[in-house]
């Protein structure tokens, strides 16, 4: 056969062996358009909702019977341990919440009271919640970590952290949560006169790097210190005898250190717009009426900062050191205790 004649039956089958192949396609293409509007038009299946049973009364009278029958089966250094406080404290802090009853009384007050359910059964008593909100907060852990343990769900255990953290602070906020009255005032001084030997001392002050575990991405860079390699915030804190933190200041963005965060806190405010309490005290015959703070050496050559000699010259100024760096251990059980 001659090769013109061949090459035209070749480009002939060619043409059929396309036109086929693109009337497939555009039928397949067809059908999974078909497939797609069918699936989109069918109800979505609803997946059957998972039922766990929590044992709640069991857990409560297992809880009770560990730490607060009249013998528990843990002592008491181990529920301090565990709760990051004494009994006594957690029980008072419990009471205060259940026995709130100034009208109207908050949603969040309202939360710690048992109630049945939809079957009647009983709820999370307060123990429970407490418990649950305290463990979060002692440990830095997530909503349901005591899950195996107290029979919480999560959404059970963040409501408790939300509404406890609501309940302290309504309680207590206005007592702990402020700055010194002058009968505040006169007692720090008696008292770090009497234990320190400290006449005028209103506290230590210092700064420490909050470690933050869940900084956004986008703050990273922001917030991370090379000493640390993690994102981190600088507290200034000022701590009294009895480890009250009655200043709290948190530093900015950026590398921070005692002298920076300080000269951004407002600690000093007060006493630069003269509305400070009085702080009235005798040294060596001399009267003075502005209060004190001691820090470590980093700290300026103010009045109101009295640090420690880094190279004592002489038997009295060592014998300064000892006592003055002895007396600003307050500041770092405070951090101990953060």
């Amino acid at each position: 056969m001659p090769k013109k004649i061949m090459d035209g039956l070749t480009k002939d089958a060619l043409d059929i062996a396309s036109s086929n192949f693109n009337i497939a396609a555009f039928d397949l293409l067809d059908q999974i358009d078909k497939d797609e509007e069918e699936e989109v038009n069918q109800p979505i299946p609803r997946a059957p909702r998972r039922f766990i049973h929590r044992d709640r009364e069991g857990i409560a009278m297992r809880l009770w019977n560990d730490y607060f029958s009249e013998n528990p089966t843990f002592p008491g250094d181990y529920f301090r341990r565990r709760y990051r406080m004494s009994r006594p404290l957690f029980i008072r802090i419990c009471q205060g919440i259940m026995n709130y009853s100034q009208e109207p009384i908050p949603d969040y007050f309202l939360y710690f009271h048992q109630k049945r359910d939809a079957t009647g059964l009983l709820g999370f008593n307060v123990f429970q919640k407490c418990t649950s909100a305290i463990r979060q907060l002692a440990y830095g852990t997530a909503p349901d970590a005591f899950d195996e343990y107290l029979h919480m769900g999560q959404q059970t255990s963040y409501d408790c952290l939300n509404n406890f953290c609501k309940s302290v602070i309504h309680l207590y906020g206005s007592k702990y949560m402020r700055k010194p009255t002058p009968q505040d005032v006169a007692r720090l001084i008696s008292a770090h006169a009497e234990l320190h030997g400290f006449p005028g001392m209103l506290g230590s002050l210092d700064c420490m790097y909050w470690a933050w575990k869940n900084c956004p991405y986008k703050y990273k860079g922001h917030y991370t210190r090379g000493g640390h390699g993690y994102p981190t915030i600088m507290l200034e804190a000022v701590a009294s005898y009895d480890l009250w933190i009655w200043h709290a200041y948190f530093g900015p963005a950026g590398s921070n250190n005692d002298i920076n965060v300080l000269n951004q806190s407002d600690l000093f405010n007060e006493l630069l717009q003269d509305t400070a309490p009085p702080c009235n005290f005798s040294v060596s015959g001399c009267n003075f009426n502005k209060g004190y703070y001691l820090t470590d050496g980093i700290y300026p050559d103010w009045a109101t900062l009295v640090k420690s000699f880094k190279s004592p010259p002489d038997r009295k100024s060592a014998k300064f050191k000892k006592y003055q760096e002895s007396a600003r251990k307050e500041i770092e059980r405070a951090f101990g205790v953060l």
